[in-house]
């Protein structure tokens, strides 16, 4: 199995990057996070990378909308050029990366969200579970696409949602199952179990040791 090289995209506190950093150093993923890199100077996960002695860099947006923009991209796909990237890892990157990035990017790239997508898209989808009065929401790895949490599904879990359950309360216990979704997901794309036809992902039972909480594939049309 080979040991992957990943890059991790973060704009907020850290605490999905830092899983990933612990899952390689603890044998989950084989492997090594390379490097964290933000669009925010004042991430906190910046301080939390550089504290665990994973190297950080900060790339500032050459748009003021959702994108990156084309220059920053372009210092984007250099940087996975030269640290040899095997993944891409969204972890709370707030940034959409364009058709040109995506089509040009010679890695898988991998973000999680937390909801059964294609459902509670975007932003507090945790507080969208919540006001639609949902019984169960989730955790959902897919594949990035230039659209906002539309690429193809790779893994889904699902978690109830408790009557006494607020924004906070079910952020709270949807973490963990993203972080150990999250770590799954790139378990078996380093297995060679993922395959990828059009928007339809599937799992080869036969190269997964462990078999996934939930696998599916987004059908929308």
């Amino acid at each position: 199995m080979k040991s992957l090289r990943l890059l991790v995209l973060a704009s907020g506190r850290g605490t999905h990057a830092v899983n990933l950093i612990e899952a390689t150093r603890d044998g989950r993923i084989s492997g090594e996070v390379v490097r964290v890199v933000s669009d925010r100077p004042d991430a906190a996960v910046l301080g939390e990378a550089g504290a665990l002695g994973v190297s950080t860099q900060v790339l500032s947006p050459t748009t003021r909308g959702a994108s990156l923009g084309p220059e920053a991209e372009r210092t984007l796909l250099k940087i996975a050029s030269d640290d040899r990237i095997d993944l891409i890892a969204l972890c709370g990157f707030m940034r959409l990366l364009g058709p040109e990035f995506l089509d040009r990017a010679s890695a898988p790239i991998l973000n999680v969200h937390p909801a059964l997508l294609p459902a509670f898209r975007g932003l507090n989808a945790q507080r969208q579970a919540i006001e639609a009065g949902v019984r169960v929401t989730g955790a959902t790895v897919h594949f990035v696409d230039s659209g906002m949490d539309t690429g193809p599904i790779l893994l889904q879990a699902p978690l109830e949602v408790l009557p006494g359950d607020t924004e906070k309360t079910l952020s709270e216990r949807l973490l963990p199952l993203e972080h150990r979704l999250y770590v799954e997901a790139i378990r078996l794309i380093q297995r060679g179990a993922v395959h990828r036809e059009g928007h339809r992902v599937t799992i080869d039972p036969g190269q997964s040791k462990n078999p996934p909480a939930a696998a599916g594939a987004d059908r929308r049309k």
